[in-house]
Formats: C-alpha cells, sequence, structure tokens
C-alpha cells in the first residue's frame, strides 16, 4: 500500500511540474544519425524518427506541450504522413504526447507499457498503444527493416530496443543515459543486474559501427555504450564488495565512487542516488 501510495504521489508530482512547466520557447533539435534516420532532441527522453518518401515512423515523443513541436521537426525533415508510432517504454518523458499522435498513427509497445499507462487514472484511453507484443515485431517501411525487441527487466520491465537494420541506427530507449548515471525504475519492474544484462546485450549483438541514439545524452557509438556497462560492472562490483566486508551505507556514500566516474552524477540521479540504488540492490 505504501509503495503504490509513494508511486501515485510521484506521478502526480511529475503531472504537475510537467503541467506546470512553460515549453513555449523551447526548441526541437534535429540530428542526422545515419541513412534516413534522425534523432529529436529536447525536454523528455530522445526521439527517433525515420524519414521516408513513404511516411514517417516516430520512436517516443516526449511530453504532451510538445506534440506540435515534434510534428513540425518531423515534417521539417519529410513532409509526410506519420505512419508507425513506437513507445521504447511506459515512462511519461517518452509517451507524453501519445494522445496526439494516436489519432495519427498506430502506438507499437510492450505489452505492460499499456498496462502501466491504463493503470494510470490521469490518461485517457488514446494514451494506450493499440499495437502490443510479447517479444518483439518487425515493421517495415520503405527501404528500412524496423526491429523491435524486448529486454526484461533493465530500466523498466516493460523496455523496447529499436534496430533500424540498413540504417544501422539502434534507438535504445532509457537502457542507455549517455554521459550520465543511469535510472533503474525498481518500482517500475527494472532491475541493476537485469540492467547490465541489457546493455551487454546490446554490446553483444549489434554491428561495431551502429549509430547509437540514446534514450538521454547525444548520439554515440558502440564505445561508448561499453564505457557506460563498464561504469555499471565496476561501480556495482564496488559496492558488493563493500556491503560484503560489512560496510554500511554511510560508509559506502562517504567513499564514493571513483573519481573517473564522478562526472557522470546529474540533477536526476546523483552519484549519492546511483550508489543508494546499487546498496538497495545488494544489500
Amino acid at each position: 500500500m505504501l509503495k503504490k501510495l509513494s508511486l501515485i504521489l510521484l506521478a502526480a508530482t511529475t503531472s504537475f511540474a510537467v503541467s506546470a512547466r512553460d515549453f513555449s520557447d523551447v526548441k526541437i533539435e534535429t540530428s542526422k544519425a545515419a541513412g534516413d534516420v534522425y534523432m529529436l532532441a529536447g525536454p523528455g527522453g530522445n526521439i527517433g524518427v525515420l524519414a521516408t518518401g513513404e511516411g514517417l515512423l516516430l520512436v517516443d515523443d516526449k511530453f504532451a506541450p510538445l506534440a506540435e513541436k515534434i510534428e513540425n521537426a518531423m515534417k521539417a525533415i519529410v513532409d509526410q504522413d506519420l505512419k508507425y508510432v513506437i513507445n521504447t517504454h511506459y515512462h511519461g518523458d517518452h509517451t507524453g504526447s501519445n494522445s496526439y499522435f494516436s489519432h495519427k498513427a498506430p502506438i507499437f509497445a510492450h505489452h505492460n507499457v499499456r498496462n502501466r499507462l491504463k493503470s494510470n487514472d490521469r490518461l485517457t484511453k488514446d494514451a494506450l498503444p493499440v499495437v502490443t507484443y510479447d517479444k518483439g515485431v518487425t515493421i517495415h517501411l520503405a527501404n528500412e527493416e524496423v526491429q523491435l525487441t524486448h529486454l526484461p527487466k533493465g530500466h523498466t520491465d516493460s523496455d523496447t530496443i529499436v534496430y533500424f537494420k540498413n540504417a544501422n541506427v539502434l534507438h535504445t530507449g532509457d537502457l542507455f543515459f549517455e554521459g550520465r548515471f543511469p535510472y533503474v525504475d525498481t518500482n517500475g519492474g527494472g532491475s541493476v543486474d537485469g540492467y547490465i544484462a541489457n546493455v551487454s546485450y546490446m554490446v553483444n549483438n549489434f554491428p561495431d559501427d551502429v549509430v547509437i541514439i540514446p534514450g538521454h545524452g547525444n548520439l554515440t557509438d558502440k564505445a561508448g555504450m561499453k564505457e557506460f556497462v563498464a561504469m555499471m560492472i565496476d561501480t556495482s562490483k564496488q559496492v558488493k564488495a563493500q556491503l560484503s566486508a560489512g560496510k554500511s551505507e554511510a560508509d559506502i556514500l562517504k567513499t564514493g565512487v571513483a573519481q573517473e566516474y564522478k562526472a557522470l552524477s546529474w540533477n536526476f540521479i546523483t552519484e549519492e542516488r546511483w550508489l543508494k540504488t546499487l546498496i538497495a540492490a545488494y544489500k
């Protein structure tokens, strides 16, 4: 009951923060990834766009107040109809404009995205994905093969990675926070060990020259992803060793992470919060 109450309060606070924020001056920045695939950056999770002469495909859609800005940025690449929308997971900074875009194209997502959004009383039916899957599905648009793969119990229990095979571009959703500590949503079915396993899967199963659109951060490559998972493994080992030696949470927080990782602290997942996530996972 307490966990459910805390989730409700967190969701309400987040919703209020978004609704109270002024997005009028926000600009959506467009960067080419490779082939016909682009990244749209701005507040919230990074968006992937497949822009073809036969239509557009959207991966994630940020916050609701940004829907028209996102649409304009998309159509500035190629002025075609939106054909498909994909949600990489259920968090509001990746699904917030679902209600807008669902009237233009069907939304694809893992079953748990629909289930979790459906349980949110503040959302209307048009915010829900209408095509759901268990392990994954492939979408064919123009000359591109878009492979959706569910990876379990990582960032959440609803994560999908999206690989544009011909362009050789991978959108990781929030299974990759470029240049910062990751967020493991344990209340949303995520786990530290699952997260590490999922990033390791991506490192081992995609080409070395793949272009990567992370859930947050800058366009990057496999070398950046390898550094990210190495950090997760290293800090996890450090915390496990300290717990095994009888160190308290206060002791571990005082020791902190290695100097090389301190720059990964950011406003949402600070060094302290990352260490507390690890401590909770392994104590």
